[in-house]
């Protein structure tokens, strides 16, 4: 089984998959199945599979290939890991202290515009930082997988406090990410971006929802609640 986990390939059209790689992106399905719904289980869940499909990308075996690290979506699973463990206390801590009105660990919100000019100022710095990284440890794009390492911790940190714009970050990373990989010929992990990208779009529907309804409900903030 162990074999299996670390060695196996699945075929599929136009090349094949590691077990590790199907696996790891699963778990990911599953942690934003959870996240959408605002349960704490997102956290543990995503860092799972973060943890395989860091194997993945730091190993240059994805989708079966032979070639140069990614180190730039391998430095994104280790920044998750971080992240996550900072995003399932904040929602344990959330859920403490009542949690949402519909059951869910958070109420969702949009971010204030000093918290937005945050996110603006984030990226811009995590950008130039990872680029500047990424070119000097050379890796394969570092032109997009700057981006994709950037966004990828903005999105999370997004999540972590139930900003509402963490799924539009989110749909940027996913733009990018399926050109990246696509170039790179990782045509099958390509498709799950894809199909990631198309979940995006539900999940901020879910979650501007449920911002609506709180606000209605006259449901106080969860910065209220919580503060970190």
């Amino acid at each position: 089984m162990i074999d299996w986990l670390l060695h196996g390939t699945i075929p599929v059209a136009g090349g094949e998959l590691l077990v590790r790689e199907v696996i790891g992106n699963l778990f990911g399905l599953a942690s934003a199945l959870f996240g959408m719904k605002r349960l704490v289980w997102a956290w543990p869940v995503g860092i799972v599979g973060n943890a395989l499909l860091f194997t993945v990308f730091v190993t240059g075996e994805l989708s079966g290939a032979s070639t140069d690290p990614l180190w730039g979506q391998a430095g994104r699973q280790v920044f998750f890991i971080a992240v996550s463990v900072y995003g399932w206390w904040r929602w344990q801590q959330a859920r403490s202290a009542g949690g949402a009105a519909d059951g869910g660990a958070i109420t969702p919100r949009w971010a204030t515009a000093r918290e937005r000019v945050q996110l603006v100022v984030l990226a811009v710095v995590g950008y130039a930082a990872a680029y500047l990284l990424l070119l000097q440890i050379g890796s394969w794009g570092p032109t997009t997988e700057a981006w994709i390492l950037a966004g990828s911790m903005l999105a999370t940190y997004g999540m972590a406090r139930g900003w509402v714009e963490f799924w539009l970050v989110w749909i940027l990373v996913d733009v990018v990410g399926v050109t990246t990989l696509v170039q790179a010929g990782f045509y099958p992990t390509a498709g799950m971006y894809v199909f990631y990208g198309g979940f995006c779009v539900v999940g901020l529907v879910a979650w501007w929802r449920a911002e609506r309804q709180a606000r209605g409900e006259g449901e106080p903030r969860e910065s209220e609640r919580v503060t970190a």
